[in-house]
C-alpha cells in the first residue's frame, strides 16, 4: 500500500488568556486554539476548516475520505500543512474526477460550527453494507465510559470542544481525538483509520456530541457497527442508523446508557447495570493526548 507522504505540523492545543471572575479576581486560564486551516485539493481551493490543528493531516486525509471525494489512501500523494499560511496542500496522484461538479452543491450541517458536505447526505448509504455478525458486549459498554471519563483530556484542561475515540470491542482505546467540533474529530480518526490499514467492522465509536445523521453515515462509511455518545441523536441520525442496522447507544454515562436501534447486537448483562463502575487504569498518555492521533483531538 502507498502511503501518502505528509507533513507532521502539529500546533499548541490550548492557549493562556487572562480571565476576572465575579469577585474581580484575575487568573491565567487555558482556552482551546482554534485556528483556520484552507484545503486545496491539486491546487484547488476546497474547503477551510476551523480545528485546534492537533493532527492535521489525518484531519484532512479523513475529511477527503467522508466526504467521498477519495476512494483509498493510495489515491493522495502528499499532505503538506504550513501553519504560517493556514493551509493544507493536498496532492493526488490522478486527479479527483468531476471535482467542480461534486463540490457544487454543499450542505450545511448540525455540527459545531457549521459542518458542511458535499452533494447528497444519502448519497450510496444504500450501498453500505455492515458486518451482521458483529456484537458488543454490555460490559464492553461499561469499559469504553469508564476509560473516556479517565482521560486527561483537553476538554477537562480548557472545555469547548468535542472528543471522538475508537475503541475495539473488548473496550481498548486505539485512537482519541479532540477537536473545536465533532466532525474534525471523526474525519480525524477517518484518516488515521487509512493510514493505518485497519478496519473498522470490529470497532466502537464514540462521541461526546449528538449522533446526527452526517455523524452515523460518516461511521458507516468507516464500516463501523457500533456508535455511542454520551449526548443523544437526532431522528434522521435514528433513522439512517435504522436502515443501516447500526447499533446506536446514547446518554452513555456511568451504568446507564439508552439502546435505540439495532438492538440483537448488544449482548445484554443486566446485572452488571447495578454494579459500582471500577476507576479505570490510567491511560496510556500518548493515546490520551489531543496533540496527535492515535499516537497521541
Amino acid at each position: 500500500m502507498r502511503l501518502p507522504e505528509m507533513t507532521q505540523a502539529s500546533v499548541p492545543l490550548t492557549q493562556e488568556v487572562e480571565a476576572i471572575d465575579e469577585k474581580g479576581r484575575r487568573s491565567q486560564i487555558h482556552i482551546p486554539a482554534e485556528r483556520p486551516l484552507t484545503v486545496y485539493v491539486d491546487k484547488r481551493e476546497l474547503v477551510t476548516l476551523m480545528t485546534l490543528g492537533g493532527a492535521p493531516e489525518a484531519l484532512v486525509l479523513g475529511y477527503l475520505r467522508n466526504q467521498r471525494l477519495v476512494r483509498s489512501v493510495e489515491e493522495v500523494e502528499s499532505i503538506h500543512v504550513d501553519w504560517s499560511v493556514a493551509a493544507a496542500a493536498v496532492k493526488t496522484r490522478g486527479g479527483v474526477a468531476d471535482i467542480e461538479e461534486r463540490t457544487a452543491r454543499k450542505v450545511v450541517t448540525t455540527g459545531c460550527g457549521q459542518g458542511s458536505v458535499f452533494g447528497d447526505l444519502m448519497d450510496e448509504v444504500d450501498e453500505i453494507v455492515l458486518p451482521p455478525g458483529a456484537r458488543l458486549k454490555q460490559s464492553g459498554v461499561y469499559r469504553i465510559v469508564e476509560t473516556i471519563r479517565g482521560l486527561q483530556s483537553i476538554y477537562k484542561q480548557a472545555g469547548s470542544v468535542h472528543g471522538c475515540a475508537l475503541f475495539t470491542q473488548a473496550g481498548e482505546l486505539l485512537y482519541f481525538v479532540e477537536d473545536v467540533g465533532r466532525h474534525n474529530a471523526v474525519d480525524s480518526i477517518a484518516g488515521k483509520m487509512w493510514l493505518d490499514g485497519m478496519d473498522g467492522g470490529d470497532k466502537v465509536f464514540y462521541t461526546t456530541g449528538r449522533l446526527t445523521s452526517e455523524m452515523v453515515i460518516k461511521g458507516a462509511q468507516m464500516s463501523i457497527p457500533f456508535l455511542l455518545s454520551r449526548s443523544g441523536t437526532t431522528q434522521m441520525g435514528h433513522s439512517v442508523a435504522s436502515r443501516l442496522g447500526m447499533t446506536l447507544l446514547a446518554r452513555c454515562s456511568g451504568r446507564h446508557f439508552l439502546l435505540l436501534s439495532s438492538p440483537e447486537r448488544l449482548i445484554a448483562e443486566p446485572e452488571l447495570a447495578t454494579v459500582a463502575p471500577v476507576a479505570s487504569k490510567e491511560p496510556d498518555p500518548k493515546v490520551a493526548t489531543g496533540a496527535a492521533v492515535g499516537g497521541g483531538a
